[in-house]
């Protein structure tokens, strides 16, 4: 990197009234110095955006910001592969490569340290799309959500919504081969088409075409063992009217609220849950960066044995985050969403 060149960066220019749009984003450029970096900062250079629907929150008002609103005018914050340039940072080195809540802009100044999401290392052996793709934080978290927080039996029921995502396909497929029978809710024919072929669940349930309390009841006669949660609302809801006793319900998602301009909203009847004698628990992928190494080895190993498939949706060019941050809410891509800068 020479001594100045330019920053792109795209910034909050608007806060969303209900769904995101493309005009609540704005792209600035600004020309860069090498900063002097503090004690234990790294620069990096971005080199490949994840666009997840949790950068929603950021851009809600701070009393609906759960990990801090994006102030207008501020660079929009979001999970990238990166090289590291200058560091000094005990742990990082020059041409190193991670994975971090960045921003979307091409250079950034990060504080491994402090960083509200651990920073994941990239091994030698591994390029960025497959770090962000097949092995990425979302792979982890649906590793993790079922491995360490639901548990599941063999032989348990097991129903993970929006089940056609990133997060979604491979928690129903770590289920099917933790031995559990699956029920996928996903919307739309072609999504809970490709589920049942190519992720070999056992049943899917369209939530666009079918009324999903009533498919659960002919699908689950003796109740759900675990839900996988991704979305909240109604299809929490009829998923916990469904539950077997000592049922456990995995939060790892409310994808109904983060475009919707209202709070998420549990079930509602909490004693059902306690006569029930039910588990809710959340969680967050960087609880378990101690285990990441294992994790990472199992979920390439179910890969390469082709009990695990993975879908990237690759797009290219930084000047498109915008449109693929609101494609991702039109439910029109397929897999997980990145933009190559």
């Amino acid at each position: 990197m020479s001594d100045v060149t330019e920053n792109r960066a795209w910034t909050l220019k608007s806060r969303p009234e209900g769904k995101v749009s493309v005009d609540d984003f704005v792209l600035s450029a600004a020309s860069f110095s090498r900063p002097a970096l503090a004690s234990g900062e790294i620069l990096v250079r971005n080199r490949l955006f994840a666009v997840a629907p949790t950068i929603r929150n950021g851009l809600n008002t701070p009393s609906r910001a759960y990990r801090g609103s994006i102030p207008i005018g501020g660079t929009i914050p979001g999970m990238a592969g990166a090289e590291v340039l200058d560091s000094r940072h005990p742990g990082f080195r020059r041409g190193d490569r991670l994975v971090a809540l960045s921003r979307w802009e091409d250079f950034s100044v990060l504080a491994p340290d402090r960083a509200p999401v651990p920073v994941f290392p990239i091994p030698p052996s591994m390029d960025f799309e497959e770090a962000l793709g097949p092995l990425s934080p979302n792979s982890l978290t649906a590793y993790f959500g079922l491995t360490e927080v639901g548990r599941p039996l063999p032989g348990e029921t097991v129903v993970v919504s929006a089940a056609a995502g990133s997060v979604g396909s491979v928690a129903c497929q770590i289920a099917r081969i933790l031995g559990c029978r699956i029920i996928a809710i996903a919307g739309g024919a072609d999504k809970c088409a490709w589920l049942s072929k190519v992720c070999r669940v056992d049943a899917t349930i369209d939530y666009k075409a079918e009324d999903v309390a009533t498919r659960l009841t002919a699908l689950c006669p003796t109740g759900v063992n675990l839900y996988f949660d991704n979305v909240g609302g109604e299809i929490l809801q009829a998923v916990v009217d469904a539950l077997a006793p000592k049922a456990c319900v995995v939060l790892c998602g409310q994808i109904s609220a983060y475009d919707s301009g209202a709070p998420a909203s549990g079930p509602r009847d909490m004693m059902k849950l306690v006569y029930g004698r039910v588990r809710m628990e959340g969680f967050v992928v960087g609880d378990y960066v101690d285990q990441l190494n294992t994790a990472r080895d199992r979920l390439r190993g179910w890969i390469e044995r082709g009990d695990l498939v993975v879908r990237t949706d690759l797009r290219r060019g930084f000047e498109h985050l915008p449109k693929a941050f609101v494609d991702l809410f039109a439910g029109v891509n397929a897999g997980t969403l990145l933009v190559e800068a």
